[in-house]
């Protein structure tokens, strides 16, 4: 099966260690957070990879190469100015028209079986697959229901639960029907065309371990959780 790695990304939110260092890089645990990506998705049976490069791409194709060393097949697709979290895949559209493929964040870490989300995509038959997760967000005040001026409600401090999107997407190849070349285009772009071409949109609920650590707090929580979750992740 194919998989894109999207790992073009600045990482401004990373900031000064991206300044060097490609976030797809960021060391978590003794490996580079991709790296650990790459051996999860071999062991998902996923063995052409296609890595979406931009900023500082020459230290990503350094390290890995070809993919040999991990028993993949490793191709590099360079976005010359940034196209955002979808527009890269119309570089690879002659790659990966033939069947479904899978997307994926080079900066995520989780214990998910990528499988079962290119399974649960191909049966429903959606164009595109969302993996999805709840989060909780605190709100530090009391929340009121208005009414014009009448009060209806009040919330002290609420707890909010949303699904959110974990950064992994199954697609099928009629999504490039839906993708712009050379242009910026992010995956709510895609989303709101799908939707109103109403095309199926799918989600894959997983409520297991999902970690993305585009914050330098969330780095930091990455070597702790990978440490405590080491064989589930590997």
């Amino acid at each position: 099966m194919k998989a894109v790695i999207l790992a073009g990304g600045k990482g401004r939110r990373l900031e000064p260690y991206t300044t060097l260092l490609p976030k797809p890089l960021m060391p978590v645990g003794e490996y580079p957070v991709v790296e650990i990506l790459i051996r999860q998705l071999k062991r998902s049976g996923f063995t052409d990879l296609y890595f979406a490069v931009g900023h500082l791409a020459g230290l990503i194709e350094a390290y890995f190469q070809g993919g040999k060393k991990w028993g993949v097949r490793i191709q590099y697709s360079m976005e010359e100015e940034p196209l955002g979290t979808v527009g890269p895949l119309a570089l690879l559209r002659k790659e990966l028209q033939s069947e479904p493929f899978l997307v994926v964040n080079g900066d995520i870490l989780t214990d998910l079986d990528f499988s079962k989300v290119m399974d649960a995509h191909v049966a429903s038959g959606a164009v595109l697959t969302l993996a999805v997760t709840h989060r909780e967000v605190s709100v530090d005040f009391g929340v009121l229901e208005l009414e014009g001026n009448k009060v209806t409600g009040f919330q002290e401090k609420p707890v909010l639960r949303y699904p959110v999107s974990m950064g992994i997407y199954a697609m099928s190849p009629q999504v490039f029907a839906f993708i712009p070349e050379g242009k910026k285009f992010d995956l709510p772009d895609l989303v709101w065309t799908l939707l109103r071409a109403r095309e199926p949109v799918q989600a894959f609920l997983y409520e297991g371990f999902w970690l993305d650590i585009g914050r330098e707090e969330d780095w930091r929580r990455a070597q702790e959780e990978f440490e405590k979750r080491r064989e589930a992740i590997l």
